[in-house]
């Protein structure tokens, strides 16, 4: 009984995310969807603090993501990649969100929220000297802040591309929108971005001239 259930379970790790899909898929497996769930909640609630800004509503966007995966596992289709998928309905579900907050009053259009970890990696090294660090995490405080000001569709694309790696082919499938609508939208991303980044830094160098 013990080996059987250790050649099962190797079994199970052993699968690839797409063959662990079929088994949620075809026979409601739930150590193949606990697999997928620990191979993929780690960067799946980054995405999401990143797109909403939010840490705490990130953990519950992250929950409703894989039910809904799991509730309509019989509406993925095996001739993608099951990471598209997923990035997918965690993109749809952050943005659901987004609009019950703003419907709600909680947040304007462009809010700026302070509580997520948008900045996180940008523009740090791998290994930021003692010198470096308060720059670095100041730099990334205010890429952060100017991410969250972004329109969500702006948003997404730099997120995906820059914070998760993902190819503008692979964003295009995600977002369900052709690769030069990708490219074109994060060439904008990057220009409202950097012309917020030079009147936060105009604003911050203000600011410590006033205090001095």
């Amino acid at each position: 009984m013990g080996g059987s259930l250790f050649s099962y379970l190797a079994e199970v790790f052993a699968l690839s995310d797409e063959e662990a899909m079929l088994r949620v898929q075809k026979q409601n497996d739930p150590q193949a969807f606990a697999v997928l769930n620990r191979r993929w909640r780690g960067r799946i609630e980054r995405l999401c603090v990143r797109l909403t800004g939010d840490g705490h509503r990130a953990e519950d966007i992250v929950q409703e993501v894989f039910t809904r995966i799991f509730v309509h596992r019989g509406q993925y289709r095996h001739d993608g990649r099951f990471s598209t998928y997923l990035w997918r309905v965690a993109v749809n579900a952050c943005y659901d969100d987004l609009r019950r907050r703003r419907k709600r009053g909680e947040l304007s259009l462009n809010e700026e929220n302070g509580n997520g970890t948008m900045g996180e990696g940008l523009l740090e090294s791998a290994e930021p000297s003692p010198e470096s660090a308060a720059v670095s995490q100041e730099q990334a405080d205010l890429v952060r802040r100017a991410l969250q000001k972004l329109p969500e569709h702006y948003r997404a694309v730099v997120v995906l591309r820059h914070y998760e790696g993902l190819k503008f082919r692979e964003i295009a499938k995600v977002l369900e929108i052709a690769e030069g609508t990708v490219k074109s939208r994060m060439a904008e991303a990057l220009n409202r971005l950097e012309r917020i980044l030079q009147t936060t830094a105009g604003g911050e160098k203000v600011r410590s001239a006033n205090q001095a």
